[in-house]
């Protein structure tokens, strides 16, 4: 090899023996951390005053007494897709529920088709307030299998607001005795049921109070919309 070359050759071996040397004292000053367990602890935070587990619903025949039918009729709205409350509404994707409260469950309904899974769960029992107060909270738990979708009312005021709503269009069954030293019931004004006749004498339109298309009750006409145990709607198969 001439001289050039083997200048390059040495700054070849120089550099990477300095590398060497920088890496061996890099490791030597910073020690890597090691952990005999793989992963990081995480602490649970410490139960406080708005830490712990939510408290328990009320019983339905204590959220009964202080429930709001107007509010009720709102909440129904989610029901409308699949469900029309006129008295002589047609069954659709669900049942009508006109009269549905203290009702056999999975019968009736001018012959509605009603899942095999709401008929084995609800076999011998009546949509009562205690019944209805379950299916509410989800319909799937209550009757596994069922073909309707919604996922159910989380609120249990929402809940014992949509089945006061219920009774007052064409059941009116007496409320529930509250346990005792739970509220007095209030005696506010329930809306009145779709197809009502007004002090006139003249039939009023019927509405399932929805939003839904409606048509003269008094004709023989009923409103209908789509109705049924599909999505929304408190009652289906």
């Amino acid at each position: 090899m001439d001289n050039r070359t083997n200048t390059i050759a040495g700054w070849v071996l120089g550099s990477m023996a300095a590398a060497l040397a920088l890496g061996i004292a890099g490791h030597m000053i910073v020690a890597p951390i090691t952990s005999e367990k793989e992963g990081y602890p995480i602490e649970a935070p410490a139960d406080d005053a708005g830490g712990g587990p939510a408290a328990p619903d009320k019983p339905i025949a204590e959220l009964m007494a202080t429930a709001d039918a107007a509010h009720g009729a709102d909440v129904f709205k989610k029901c409308g897709a699949c469900h029309t409350v006129a008295q002589g509404g047609a069954n659709g994707i669900g049942p009508n529920l006109w009269a549905t409260v203290g009702e056999a469950i999975a019968q009736g309904k001018g012959g509605y088709a009603f899942s095999d899974a709401l008929k084995t769960a609800g076999a011998g029992k009546k949509w009562d307030f205690e019944e209805l107060n379950k299916w509410l909270t989800s319909p799937r738990a209550y009757a596994s299998g069922t073909k309707m979708t919604f996922a159910g009312l989380t609120s249990a005021k929402d809940r014992a607001d949509v089945i006061l709503y219920l009774n007052t269009q064409g059941s009116n069954l007496p409320l529930p005795a509250p346990p005792a030293g739970a509220p007095a019931a209030t005696d506010a004004k329930a809306p009145p049921a779709a197809g009502a006749a007004d002090p006139g004498g003249k039939a009023s339109p019927g509405t399932t109070d929805l939003g839904n298309a409606t048509a003269p009750a008094a004709a023989g006409k009923v409103s209908s919309s789509p109705t049924g145990e599909a999505t929304a709607a408190p009652v289906a198969k």
